[in-house]
């Protein structure tokens, strides 16, 4: 028997245009050898890896942020809206980089909820890089429903 599968409702959640920008910066940084030099804001911020599963009821969203502290780490929710953000220190102001290739600066991911999800269904935890937002009862494990298109006769 093969399992059924279903849609992701989070397909898409992965934003080309900023990993194109990221590939492009970072391209640009090793060609000019100021790699990592220049501070990011909101707009152009990297983006680190996130993966959003079902685990059993709950929503389960893991965002990679290795080397960067608990303490500037951010969770929020606001009108549906879960946030993610913070920001990757570089080291003291007297080290020299002969190479760098990890993203430094500000990072920013927004992840829209199901409705009805509230501030206490929330938790997250951070421990070893690796940031896990658990949504409880969030999870839509329904096949959505297929909406039939009708053919249009030519004119």
């Amino acid at each position: 028997m093969t399992p059924k599968r279903f849609n992701n409702p989070f397909h898409g959640v992965i934003d080309m245009i900023t990993e194109m920008n990221r590939i492009s910066d970072t391209m640009s940084s090793i060609e000019t050898g100021q790699a990592g030099d220049r501070e990011r804001g909101f707009a152009d911020a990297w983006s680190p890896p996130t993966d959003i599963l079902a685990r059993g009821r709950d929503l389960v969203i893991r965002c990679e942020v290795p080397g960067v502290y608990e303490e500037d780490v951010v969770v929020s929710f606001d009108h549906g809206l879960l946030t993610i953000s913070g920001e990757r220190r570089r080291d003291e102001d007297d080290v020299v980089y002969y190479s760098s290739e990890r993203f430094m600066g500000t990072f920013r991911r927004e992840i829209n909820l199901p409705e009805g999800v509230a501030e206490e269904d929330i938790e997250a935890g951070y421990g070893e890089g690796l940031l896990e937002v658990v949504v409880h009862g969030a999870a839509n494990q329904r096949m959505p429903k297929r909406i039939a298109i009708a053919r249009r006769k030519r004119r």
